[in-house]
């Protein structure tokens, strides 16, 4: 397998949010992988930047590349962004016949268990970094996420 391959799929995990890659080529096999470490907050490892507050009234546009985004953001400093650290599927339950972690209404302390997203068959528990309540779950159960995209709205309490 030709280092120069192996070199730009590296460099390709290190920038993107895919935590793991495995490739095999003439029965060759290489398999590159970050690692992620789960913590309160999610700060470990710089993985992911401080959260925003927002909620929903005025328009900002951001450029990401060459897409517009549009994203509302209002000026409330007491609604809190929580958002995935990884790339995966969320899930709201621990189990398919279990009750949801947390429901619209529902009062929140630091480290309480909100979420799960699973990324290559792990269980990765999201707990809040913020004690407040529940005002907006922005995922449906059972689709996927990307890095950084916005889960749940907190108001901070």
């Amino acid at each position: 397998m030709d280092i120069n391959l192996i070199k730009k799929l590296v460099k390709l995990v290190d920038e993107s949010g895919v935590t793991d890659l495995e490739i095999e080529q003439e029965g060759i096999r290489i398999k590159i992988a970050k690692k992620i470490r789960t913590v309160q907050g999610f700060d470990a490892a710089q993985l992911m930047p401080p959260s925003i507050p927002v909620s929903y009234k005025d328009s900002v546009s951001q450029s990401a590349g060459e897409e517009n985004l549009s994203v509302k953001v209002e000026k409330e400093t007491d609604v809190h962004e929580i958002r995935s650290p990884i790339v995966g599927t969320f899930y709201r339950a621990p189990a398919p016949d279990a009750d949801s972690y947390v429901q619209v209404g529902d009062s929140i302390s630091v480290g309480s268990v909100l979420c799960i997203v699973e990324a290559m068959k792990l269980m990765n528990e999201i707990e809040s970094d913020v004690s407040g309540k529940i005002i907006k779950i922005l995922v449906d159960n059972g689709k996927p996420v990307e890095y950084n995209q916005p889960l749940f709205l907190i108001k901070l309490s």
